[in-house]
């Protein structure tokens, strides 16, 4: 029992030693413009078996555990903070190169998979359909704060967050073709259909239930909410996924549901999934790092054929997915060449690429091994050079100015009023008017202002200028209408 003890309290120590070293790791990260995914599995490196040998890890079934449940969480986190009115106009765009674009890459990695690794041609696709597809939690990561046009990074973000259908589909159909003597391509090709459509269905629903349940219920603390929000997040993922369907997908949109609806202490539940989302970013990478032995991946022959695939993936076969699945889409050569680059790879490929190790697949620790090189090469050039690419080609913007203080009413989910937050662009018609020259619905006025990094204490007389953060206390029955006339007077909602 005392041993027993001991090794608890080392498992603890490890781990508190783990997240301090990835959120210090994260200063690195902004400052040297190296993903922060590429530190936090440099981390799981360094103290494994074949680092400083702290701790012994080969657990493929657990690995594969903690990164769903980190995938749920990072998910949620980054759809709760994706504009509807931003995502809408590229949501066809997103959507064909979150399956034919995946597919078209898929094809394409395989083909040089083929050529350059004694493997057979099901087991060059499985190859490609595990790396075919991009990763939500390294796109959120690396578009974070960067001032790339909007269109662009919702772009990106919608398709990494629907194209994990695309990618289970594939992989699951060739690990199936390589273990079992029959299998129904019709049966496939439905269930691939059932995924996304079921998967958007559900998540719509789940949505608009929890937010219901959260702006109905009432909690007797105001710390329960965001515990409350995740509680739904998970349910969602979980009888969306007994159901066949694609529980990622699913709880994608019902955080997208919910960041563009009304929610009760909605900073609250975003303040706390964002910290949230981050640990299990650190956890879910530095366990991918323990479950990969650097003396296997840094093998001459994995390094030399992990970079030509790499130019592969990240030259040609990205490159060729995206201008062929939107060849009549609204955007520029320069935009084109811009999502072509930043195709990022991240967890859920390493996480995919558990999948065969599970099942026994042939040759599956040799694609294991590979697939993580290919995720590295991603993420150190791609992910590194978005903001220098986004620059060269003039598709940066200026940067949106953020609030330093987060405003929220005390015991709001009891009180009759809230404070909503609204920033004023470029083109809003009530820019260079004074507040008291706004027609605000009754039981509704600006209580506080953000211009810069001033906190501005308003009187009727206080201009609104571009850029400014406007926090409007309203009564909750009179929220609808405050919002109503703020979109009237083409006031974006933050």
């Amino acid at each position: 029992m005392f041993e027993g003890g001991l090794n608890i309290d080392y498992f603890i120590l490890l781990l508190a030693i783990l997240l301090l070293l990835g959120v210090i790791t994260t200063k690195f990260s902004s400052r040297f413009g190296v993903p922060a995914l590429v530190l936090f599995i440099g981390i799981g490196m360094l103290v494994g078996s074949d680092g400083l040998n702290f701790i012994y890890f080969d657990d493929p079934h657990l690995s594969q555990l903690v990164g769903v449940i980190a995938l749920i969480i990072i998910l949620f986190e980054g759809g709760l903070q994706t504009k509807w009115t931003s995502v809408k106009p590229v949501l066809p765009t997103s959507l064909s190169l979150a399956t034919f674009g995946v597919f078209l890459t898929t094809a394409v990695v395989a083909v040089s998979v083929k050529l350059l690794l004694d493997v057979n041609w099901l087991e060059a696709f499985l190859f490609g359909s595990i790396v075919g597809s991009t990763d939500a939690a390294a796109v959120f990561s690396v578009l974070a704060g960067k001032n790339v046009k909007e269109k662009l990074s919702s772009t990106l973000e919608a398709e990494s967050g629907s194209n994990d259908p695309m990618a289970v589909f594939l992989t699951i159909t060739f690990i199936e073709l390589l273990t079992k003597d029959s299998t129904s391509i019709i049966g496939l090709v439905f269930s691939f259909f059932w995924q996304m459509g079921m998967g958007a269905v559900f998540g719509y629903i789940f949505g608009k239930l929890t937010v219901y349940a959260i702006n109905r219920i009432r909690l007797e603390s105001s710390g329960l909410y965001p515990v409350f929000a995740l509680s739904f997040a998970i349910l969602t993922y979980g009888i969306t996924m007994l159901a066949g369907a694609s529980g990622l997908l699913a709880v994608y949109v019902a955080a997208v549901f919910m960041g563009n609806s009304h929610l009760t202490y909605r900073n609250s539940i975003v303040r706390f999934n964002e910290g949230f989302a981050w640990m299990m970013q650190i956890l879910m990478f530095a366990i991918l790092g323990l479950l990969v032995f650097p003396s296997e991946l840094f093998h001459i022959d994995i390094m030399l054929k992990g970079l030509m695939i790499s130019f592969v993936l990240i030259v040609i076969a990205r490159p060729i997915g995206v201008f062929l699945s939107m060849p009549t889409s609204a955007f520029s050569i320069n935009e084109k060449i811009f999502i072509s680059w930043s195709g990022l790879r991240g967890a859920v490929p390493i996480v995919l690429a558990t999948f065969p190790l599970i099942e026994g697949v042939e040759n599956s620790q040799l694609l294991f091994n590979l697939v993580f090189f290919v995720v590295l090469t991603s993420a150190l050039i791609q992910g590194s050079t978005i903001p220098w690419v986004a620059q060269k080609l003039k598709l940066t913007e200026k940067e949106r100015p953020t609030s330093p203080h987060v405003l929220e009413l005390v015991s709001m989910g009891k009180a009759n009023a809230e404070i909503v937050e609204f920033f004023v662009p470029d083109h809003a018609k009530i820019i260079g008017q004074t507040l008291e020259e706004i027609s605000l619905p009754k039981e509704s006025i600006v209580s506080a202002m953000i211009r810069g990094d001033e906190l501005i204490t308003p009187t009727g007389r206080t201009e609104i200028h571009a850029h400014d953060i406007l926090y409007i206390m309203a009564h909750k029955t009179k929220l609808k209408s405050v919002t109503d006339y703020l979109s009237k007077q083409n006031i974006e909602k933050n």
